[in-house]
Formats: C-alpha cells, sequence, structure tokens
C-alpha cells in the first residue's frame, strides 16, 4: 500500500476547504479517488478528536 506523502495530503485538504469537489480534486492532485476520499474523513476524524480534547468549559 502506498502512502501519500504530508505535502500532498495538505493538498489535497487545501482543495476540499476551497470548495472543490473530490472529483475535482483527483484531477488536480493525481490521487486516487478513494485516496482523497480517505484524506477527507482522516481530517474530519483529527479534527473531531482535536475539538473534544481543547473545547471545554465553554459559556453561550
Amino acid at each position: 500500500m502506498n502512502k501519500l506523502s504530508r505535502q500532498t495530503r495538505a493538498q489535497v485538504v487545501a482543495a476540499l476547504v476551497e470548495g472543490n469537489s473530490i472529483r475535482s480534486t483527483v484531477r488536480m492532485t493525481g490521487v486516487a479517488k478513494n485516496a482523497a476520499a480517505k484524506v477527507l474523513v482522516d481530517t474530519g476524524i483529527a479534527c473531531t478528536e482535536y475539538q473534544d480534547r481543547e473545547l471545554r468549559g465553554l459559556t453561550g
């Protein structure tokens, strides 16, 4: 199994954050569609874990 470099993963995340679709992100970065989707899921999990850990005791 091949692993994406940190730079490639960052390019995928940046493209998705900018509002590009997975398909257009795949065309721009050259990664496989499933790899781009996995990067998206992994990023979501990391963000969830960060927020659960850091955002405590907030008042509304």
